[in-house]
């Protein structure tokens, strides 16, 4: 992936995804594509909209407990946000299972008492397969059942970092540490934007 959206110098950050293009009175105006509706459960029972993350930033990423590739790596470097941000009321964090078969709430409750990690901060979510994949495209990423693949489904490795009205400012490379870290000095940027 790579693909950090800034830098720390910039004074905003970009706004990614499909944009669209609506006409009114003569005038064409654009606006940035936006995370659709979604309702999901998280580890903790309890329901997890967009209004869970009214007036927060938060970062986004795709993963099932039993991965055998990517995901411990990428839980390790969330880690590290989680520790930079747990105590900032206005950041959140929103891992989405893509193996609802599996990860039950109890499991997903499990693995975040494994992490130890309060679920005030850190969802980890599930829900309907179909609807997870669905929203994985909102996010523009990959997540999807393939039996061929290591665990039975492959995803993209992104982390999404989201703005307070659901729209995409940076996507990061969440297996690499040099690519995090750039998450962090973006989410700085951002927190001062949504501020003024």
């Amino acid at each position: 992936m790579g693909g950090c959206s800034g830098n720390a110098n910039q004074k905003e950050l970009p706004y990614l995804g499909r944009d669209e293009v609506v006409e009114k009175n003569g005038q064409k105006d654009t606006i940035p594509h936006r995370i659709d509706d979604f309702r999901f459960i998280d580890q903790d029972s309890n329901v997890v909209t967009p209004s869970t993350f009214e007036d927060k930033i938060y970062v986004a990423d795709f993963f099932f407990t039993s991965c055998p590739t990517i995901c411990p790596t990428m839980k390790k470097q969330m880690k590290r946000v989680y520790d930079k941000y747990k105590d900032n009321r206005n950041v959140a964090l929103l891992s989405h299972s893509i193996d609802p078969a599996h990860d039950s709430v109890p499991v997903l409750k499990e693995y975040a008492q494994d992490m130890q990690v309060s679920s005030d901060t850190w969802h980890f979510i599930t829900g309907k397969k179909d609807s997870i994949y669905g929203i994985a495209e909102s996010y523009m990423v990959s997540a999807k059942e393939d039996q061929s693949a290591p665990g039975g489904f492959v995803h993209s490795g992104a982390f999404i970092l989201v703005d307070k009205n659901r729209h995409i400012r940076g996507v990061y490379d969440g297996t690499s540490r040099k690519d995090v870290n750039q998450l962090m000095k973006d989410m700085e940027v951002l927190l001062k934007e949504e501020k003024s």
